[in-house]
């Protein structure tokens, strides 16, 4: 069997900020990759501005550097749950994985989730003890840890046999002791680490072309691009190829364009063969997981599974009072070519018409994901309103089911019994619970994924913002009876239209927490603080104090008020009821209830109890 070994395929994986795009930009910087005049940023991976200013990777990127006259393909996966699809669809294209693990916190649920997707795959590990340089560093352990987590999820005896290479991503250096004092300003271990151990790409070039698609881009010159590997023969510009579609057609088409990676560079070249990653357009409607062939020899490679969707919500047309004043994209149209334009490269994604053409019900992998799109459509000018996320029931074998989330959580002592009551109360099932030393406790839950809505917020003023909650997609389960989760409280509502003003804030501020300040423009309907009781309360934000030309003896005290909390796109998806929306625009977030009249929303409130109460005598 011929290997190409001048080439290797390797993803970078890892649970949240454990250092892979640092990493990725450490390889870059110390390879022969970049010439002199280019300059690299901080996480030169993360290009969308919300990567850079969140600091997580959102898109798997593929990059490839050049050492020793080998090239290394690397591609940077994200480590966010919500974004779990494409680290899926990555391990199809690669031969081997350098697991990245923090050389405090050791193993995480996302470090689970993404080993547990590459031994699946038969990938050959590399473990990477990222952050060795940390005063808390417990590299021993950690190793260990991880080697506990291969041994549970399964390995074989040859990906027990990982090499283990301890770095300092952020100072660019590494070593193969667990010292610290051996670091070396060199990246030369991981390189030599991976020709070494990661299996060269087989060279069947002389065979018929298999190319399948892992990733999609867009370009508005040359549209859809196609990203994948070529798994055997060879691809060149302006060859008639034939793409088998997932529906089981075949369409055929030339190849106008293709791209190869080099450093952050997309290069044209004329031809590609077994085992280069690499970019094709020249078709419109290409899909992810399907394969490119030669006409004359059509052999589909199996298809890509990609996990559905376990939360959904509703997008509306913005039909607020204040509607269309500070969007620029507000029609039904704009938004609708919007979301089948994020289609186009979101794979874990799903848009679904009603019987409505201004509302659309759209599914994702996690409120995070969600958020982003929103968050992203705001940034482009689109106005728009939205539901409460809700968790998508599944039947399993005639069973009714709802998604269950393994979640890890690390606190402080001293919060651990307000954390295990909390999530009881959300029918949350502990699973494990380790002391982590140094006061700490690390906690295992098995909570249904409609209790974690909206737990976040509390849970950070639970814990004081020192506990840490990280939570990745475990199963389907049967359905638990009963409510779980959502907002204990109620809203307060604005009576009428107008600006809120420092008087009648402070009178409103003992009912609950308010989040406008003082000269907001306020619509009947908009919610404008939390009630610090059960029930929505309607009041008058818009009050002005009575001016006479009587001074009182005692001279006006000047009017403080406390600081508004003014909520974030997430915490205003988090706070939604299910009879409230949140309005987004480029300049605004609001919250508003879905029937703006105080008489009519009560008039529904009964009924709603009424049939409510209905189906509880039934």
């Amino acid at each position: 069997m011929k290997l190409r070994e001048d080439i290797r395929n390797v993803a970078i994986i890892a649970h949240v900020d454990h250092g892979k795009t640092t990493l990725v930009d450490e390889l870059l910087k110390q390879s022969e990759t970049l010439g002199a005049r280019e300059q690299l940023q901080e996480r030169a991976m993360d290009s969308n501005a919300i990567e850079k200013e969140r600091g997580i990777t959102i898109l798997a990127k593929n990059t490839a550097v050049s050492y020793n006259n080998t090239k290394i393909n690397i591609m940077d996966t994200p480590g966010h749950a919500d974004f779990g699809g494409e680290v899926e669809r990555i391990m199809k294209m690669v031969d081997g994985v350098l697991l990245v693990v923090d050389a405090y916190e050791g193993t995480m649920p996302q470090t689970r989730f993404v080993l547990k997707k590459a031994l699946e795959q038969h990938l050959t590990p590399i473990v990477v003890v990222n952050k060795i340089d940390k005063p808390s560093a417990r590299p021993e352990f950690v190793v260990d840890e991880v080697l506990e987590l291969f041994i549970e999820l399964g390995a074989n005896d040859d990906q027990l046999e990982f090499p283990v290479i301890y770095t300092s991503a952020l100072n660019g250096t590494s070593s193969l002791s667990e010292d610290p004092a051996d670091q070396e300003h060199t990246m030369a271990p991981i390189f030599e680490t991976i020709i070494d151990h990661i299996p060269a790409p087989v060279d069947n070039s002389d065979e018929p072309l298999q190319f399948q698609v892992s990733l999609l881009d867009y370009n508005e010159y040359v549209g859809r691009i196609g990203i994948g590997r070529v798994f055997r023969g060879t691809i060149s510009v302006g060859d008639q190829v034939s793409l088998m579609k997932l529906d089981g057609s075949v369409k055929n088409f030339r190849v106008t364009k293709l791209f190869g990676f080099f450093g952050l560079k997309r290069e044209e070249i004329q031809s590609a063969k077994a085992g280069d990653l690499i970019a094709v357009s020249g078709m419109e409607d290409i899909f992810v997981g399907e394969t490119v062939t030669p006409t004359d020899h059509q052999e589909a490679l199996p298809i890509l599974r990609i996990d559905a969707p376990t939360l959904q919500m509703t997008f509306l047309v913005n039909n607020s009072p204040f509607a269309g004043r500070e969007g620029k994209w507000v029609t039904a149209r704009k938004i609708e070519e919007r979301l089948m334009q994020q289609l186009q490269t979101d794979v874990s994604l799903k848009v679904e018409n009603t019987d409505s053409p201004d509302r659309w019900i759209v599914s994702g992998r996690g409120e995070l994901h969600l958020s982003i799109l929103i968050e992203e459509m705001r940034r482009e000018g689109y106005e728009l309103q939205v539901s409460r996320p809700e968790v998508i029931v599944r039947y399993v074998d005639g069973v009714k089911c709802e998604p269950f989330e393994l979640v890890q959580i690390d606190t402080p002592e001293e919060y651990m019994g307000t954390i295990i009551e909390s999530l009881s109360q959300r029918k949350g099932e502990m699973q494990d619970m380790i002391h982590a030393g140094n006061g700490q406790m690390r906690l295992i839950f098995l909570v249904p994924a409609r209790g974690l809505l909206g737990y976040s917020t509390e849970f950070l003023s639970m814990t004081r913002g020192y506990g840490i909650m990280n939570h990745t997609f475990d199963s389907y389960l049967p359905m638990l009876p009963g409510r779980i989760g959502g907002r204990h409280t109620g809203a307060l509502v604005s009576l009428d239209t107008g600006k809120a003003t420092t008087y009648s804030i402070m009178s409103i501020e003992e009912r609950g927490t308010v989040f406008v300040e003082p000269t907001t423009e306020v619509y009947e309907g908009m919610i404008v603080g939390e009630n610090a009781r059960e029930n929505d309360l309607t009041v008058n934000i818009t009050r002005a104090k009575q001016q006479t030309n009587v001074r009182s003896a005692n001279k006006d005290q000047t009017s403080v008020i406390k600081r508004p909390r003014i909520l974030s796109l997430e915490e205003s998806l988090e706070f939604l009821s299910d009879d409230e929306y949140c309005e987004v625009t480029p300049d605004s977030i609001r919250l508003r209830k879905q029937i703006l009249n105080k008489n009519e929303r009560e008039k529904a409130g009964k009924r709603r109890k009424a049939a409510e109460n209905e189906d509880a005598a039934q």
